[in-house]
C-alpha cells in the first residue's frame, strides 16, 4: 500500500461525492422552477443513498469482479465478499478503490435528472436509476475500465479505448439515457418559465468544478504528476469553455449570461473528462474553446430544432461534450480512431437498447408521468408535502 497514494484518493473520493451533494443538486435546483426545487434535491440526494446500497451489493462484482468473459465482472464480490481492509487494489487498499468508484456510480444516474424534471414520478426515478446504475452502467464500467472487452486486449486489440475519467462510461451513457427518458416522456406543458435561481446555479456549478478535480484527477489512481497534469488540463478546459460560451452568447443574442457562463464551465468539464489523462495544457485549451460553442449549439439544436425538452440539457452539455472529448482524444494522437468511436458506437447502442427497456418495464410498475394537475401545482407540494418558497411571493 502507498500511503500517499491512498491519502490522496480518499480526498478525491471526497470530492466526487460533493459534485453530487451537493453541487449537482444545487446546479440543477436552481435551474428548475421554484415549485420544484425540493423534488430536485430529493431526486439528487435519493439517487446517492440508493445507488450506495445497491454499488455495495451487486454493481462493484458487475464491474470489477472476476470474471473472465470480458462482458461483466460476474458474483464473486457480492457484497464485497472476501474485501477486507488489508485486500489491496494495485497499490490502494480495495475497499477505498470500491469507494471512489461507487461515487461515481452515484453521480452518472444522478446526471440523467436533469432530463425528467418536473414532471416525473419519484417511483420511478428511484426504479429506473437503480436498474440503469447495475444494468446499464456496471456493465460498461467493466467493459472501459474493469479489463473487459474494449479495454486493451479486447475486441480492438493490444490498444483498447482511452477513457481517463469517464467520458464514454459516465457522460455519453448518461447523455444518451436522458435523451431518450426525455423524448419517452415528453415536454413539460410549459416550457417558457426561467430558471428561478441562477445564483444557485453559480453556486451548484463552482461546487462541480471544484469536485472535478477529484473525478478527474483521482482517476490517475495515485498522487503523482499525472494527477497533477488531469488536474490541470481540467481548469484550462473550464475556463476555455465558460468564456467561449459567453463570447457566442454575446455574438448570437447580444448578451452573455450567468446560467450561460456557467453551462460552459460543465460543457468544458464534461469535454475534457475523457482526454484528461491523454492530453497537456494547449490541447485542453482547444478542446474547452471549442466546447464551450459546440454544447451550446447542441442546446440550439434539441431545444429549439428537434423541440425535445430535455430540461436542463443533460445530452446536449454532458452527452455532446463527453462524445466531443473521447473523439479529441484520437484527433491528438492518443488513441486509435478504431477504439475511440467503435467504443462510442458499442457503448451507444448498449445504452439506448437497455434504456427504453428499463422505462417500459419500469412504467408497467410505478408511475412514469405525473399528472397534468401535479405538474402545475408542483412537485414539491404534491409529491412531497414541502415547499422551499412561498410562490405568492
Amino acid at each position: 500500500m502507498n500511503g500517499a497514494d491512498t491519502a490522496w484518493i480518499m480526498v478525491a473520493t471526497a470530492l466526487v461525492l460533493f459534485m453530487t451533494l451537493p453541487g449537482l443538486a444545487l446546479f440543477y435546483g436552481g435551474l428548475v422552477r421554484a415549485r420544484n426545487v425540493l423534488s430536485v434535491f430529493m431526486h439528487c440526494y435519493a439517487i446517492a443513498c440508493l445507488m450506495s446500497i445497491l454499488w455495495f451489493a451487486f454493481g462493484y462484482s458487475i464491474a470489477f469482479g472476476g470474471g473472465t468473459t470480458g462482458y461483466w465482472g460476474g458474483l464473486d464480490k457480492l457484497f464485497l465478499a472476501g474485501i477486507d481492509a488489508d485486500s489491496l487494489a494495485g497499490n490502494l487498499p480495495e475497499i477505498l478503490f470500491f469507494a471512489f468508484q461507487m461515487t461515481f456510480a452515484i453521480i452518472t444516474p444522478a446526471l440523467i435528472v436533469g432530463a425528467y424534471v418536473e414532471r416525473i414520478g419519484f417511483g420511478f426515478v428511484l426504479l429506473f436509476s437503480g436498474l440503469w446504475m447495475l444494468l446499464c452502467y456496471a456493465p460498461v464500467v467493466h467493459w472501459v475500465w474493469g479489463g473487459g472487452i474494449l479495454a486493451d486486449g479486447g475486441i480492438f486489440g493490444d490498444t483498447g479505448v482511452r477513457d481517463f475519467a469517464g467520458g464514454i462510461v459516465v457522460h455519453e451513457t448518461a447523455g444518451l439515457a436522458a435523451l431518450i427518458l426525455a423524448v419517452m416522456l415528453g415536454a413539460r406543458k410549459d416550457r417558457s418559465k426561467p430558471p428561478h435561481n441562477p445564483g444557485l446555479v453559480m453556486i451548484g456549478a463552482a461546487m462541480l468544478w471544484v469536485g472535478w478535480f477529484g473525478f478527474n484527477g483521482g482517476s490517475q489512481l495515485a498522487a503523482d504528476g499525472g494527477a497533477a497534469m488531469a488536474i490541470t488540463v481540467t481548469h484550462l478546459s473550464a475556463a476555455a469553455a465558460s468564456l467561449t460560451w459567453a463570447l457566442w452568447e454575446r455574438i448570437k443574442f447580444g448578451r452573455a449570461s450567468l446560467v450561460g457562463l456557467v453551462t460552459g464551465t460543465i460543457a468544458g468539464l464534461a469535454s475534457i473528462t475523457p482526454a484528461s489523462g491523454f492530453v497537456g495544457p494547449v490541447e485542453a485549451l482547444i478542446i474547452g474553446a471549442i466546447a464551450g460553442v459546440l454544447c451550446q449549439e447542441a442546446v440550439a439544436l434539441i431545444r429549439t430544432k428537434l423541440s425535445i425538452d430535455d430540461t436542463l440539457d443533460v445530452f446536449a452539455v454532458h452527452g455532446v461534450g463527453g462524445i466531443f472529448g473521447t473523439i479529441m482524444i484520437a484527433v491528438f494522437g492518443a488513441g486509435t480512431w478504431a477504439a475511440q468511436l467503435g467504443s462510442l458506437a458499442i457503448v451507444g447502442v448498449w445504452t439506448t437498447v437497455v434504456t427504453v427497456a428499463l422505462i417500459y418495464i419500469c412504467r408497467a410498475v410505478t408511475q412514469f408521468r405525473v399528472s397534468e394537475e401535479t405538474e402545475i401545482t408542483g412537485l414539491d407540494l404534491t409529491t412531497h408535502g414541502e415547499r422551499a418558497y412561498d410562490l405568492n411571493t
